[in-house]
């Protein structure tokens, strides 16, 4: 029933449901703190009956500056990483506001989804900006949006859960734009002309990963809509 809150056993089930049956209480210690992080702040704005579409929206907002502030001399990477780190929790956290109090919806996940896009769009903007090529950043973004995009058009065609877990999963973007652009600010300390050859390989890095996880994502879509038909 909406409204009614999970406690964490219960969050816990219910998230692992809606995520192909991956249990968050056997997850690796980070993983797990990290979720547990997501439960409790979920539990929080649920109790101040903040909804998670709110919460997807400001996740949103805060993936806007990170492209305005990567320009600054000296700081302005690490404060990008910093939204890139507050977009990340946010992002985590939509979700559990909704798990948590029982208002998970197809149309939250639609909107979950498209907020994740937007928001690496304003990152490999960034890493643009920083001085990574334009082809390299395009490359990224379209394995990125390919590889959700074969998931959902594979569930629409009958594959019952997720697929695998790939290397190219939403996390690991989360981790390149945020490695990156912490990298990206501390070689700037020490010679900015460095720069657009750091964020050059944090690109080359998504992108060969995003590549890498799409083709792992294509194998399992194979078997498992061979096995269903």
């Amino acid at each position: 029933m909406a409204g009614t809150q999970l406690n964490w056993d219960q969050y816990a089930t219910a998230w692992a449901r809606l995520h192909g049956g991956f249990d968050p209480r056997a997850a690796a210690p980070v993983v797990r703190a990290w979720l547990r992080l997501a439960y409790h702040l979920g539990y929080v704005l649920g109790r101040l009956r903040v909804g998670p579409t709110p919460v997807t929206v400001f996740g949103v907002l805060l993936c806007v500056p990170v492209p305005l502030l990567v320009g600054r001399p000296g700081d302005g990477p690490f404060l990008g990483a910093l939204f890139v780190l507050l977009a990340s929790v946010a992002d985590s956290v939509d979700g559990a506001v909704a798990v948590v109090t029982n208002r998970t919806t197809r149309l939250g996940y639609v909107y979950d989804s498209i907020a994740d896009r937007l928001g690496e769009a304003a990152w490999l903007i960034a890493f643009w900006l920083l001085g990574a090529p334009g082809a390299l950043v395009a490359a990224a973004g379209g394995l990125s949006w390919l590889h959700e995009y074969v998931r959902a058009r594979a569930i629409a065609a009958g594959m019952r859960e997720i697929g695998a877990v790939t290397v190219g999963e939403r996390p690991t973007r989360v981790c390149v734009a945020l490695g990156g652009l912490l990298v990206a600010g501390l070689t700037g300390l020490i010679d900015t002309d460095v720069v657009a050859g750091t964020i050059t390989m944090a690109a080359t890095v998504w992108v060969l990963l995003a590549g890498y996880g799409l083709g792992q994502l294509l194998s399992t879509v194979r078997r498992a809509l061979i096995d269903a038909g």
